[in-house]
């Protein structure tokens, strides 16, 4: 068993197969639902955007609450290991995290009728719950983008990521950085009132 447990690749993709046979057999075995059915893609939808989204969330935590505060704490001769190793690691899972939060969260909006509706945050029909699932999309698209065009651009800069800035001055890394971490520091902020109105539309109305 420990040959299985130590490859994350077996871990992950077994898991993944495993839920995804488990929802399936329920799906369609117990509850009786077509493949075409909107109910099942509801499922597989609302299964894959809670996903996706712990992975997003879960390094931007890591990242607020981990490793920028114990940093400083670090030797300067360790830093390395976290700059050049673990955190360019981390910021692929959680910008594609991200992409991906985004995707299934439009689809799933999508396949229930409300996309337009929570878009324009209840305006078009005056129903509450578009209001509420509305601003938590809001909130998610503007994380979004935070991460896409302002955390990870920033991110490459400060750790020269691929050696794409390899001639950066110290000053330029350091602002760089700063701006990283303001603006992931505002998507914590974010993401706990966004995931209010998430879970607030599902439970609520």
């Amino acid at each position: 068993m420990a040959w299985f447990l130590s490859n994350i690749r077996y871990v992950a993709w077994t898991a993944v197969a495993v839920a995804a046979l488990l929802l399936i057999y329920f799906a369609m075995g117990v509850a009786g639902y077509a493949f075409g059915d909107s109910a099942f893609w509801e499922a597989s939808l609302r299964w894959g955007h809670v996903l996706v989204g712990i992975m997003w969330i879960g390094h931007l935590y890591y990242f607020n609450f981990t490793q920028i505060p114990n940093m400083p704490k670090i030797p300067d001769e360790q830093k390395p290991a976290v700059a050049k190793v673990i955190a360019p690691a981390a910021l692929y899972w959680f910008r594609w995290g991200a992409m991906a939060t985004l995707i299934t969260g439009l689809l799933l909006a999508w396949n229930q009728g409300y996309l337009a509706q929570a878009l324009a945050l209840g305006l078009l029909d005056g129903v509450p719950k578009h209001t509420l699932i509305g601003l938590g999309m809001w909130m998610a698209i503007i994380m979004w983008f935070n991460v896409w065009f302002i955390i990870w651009p920033n991110q490459q800069k400060a750790l020269n990521i691929d050696n794409k800035y390899p001639d950066l001055d110290a000053a330029a890394k350091a602002a760089a950085g700063k701006t990283a971490m303001l603006f992931s520091r505002t998507n914590t902020f974010l993401s706990v009132p966004m995931l209010v109105a998430m879970t607030g539309a599902s439970t609520l109305f």
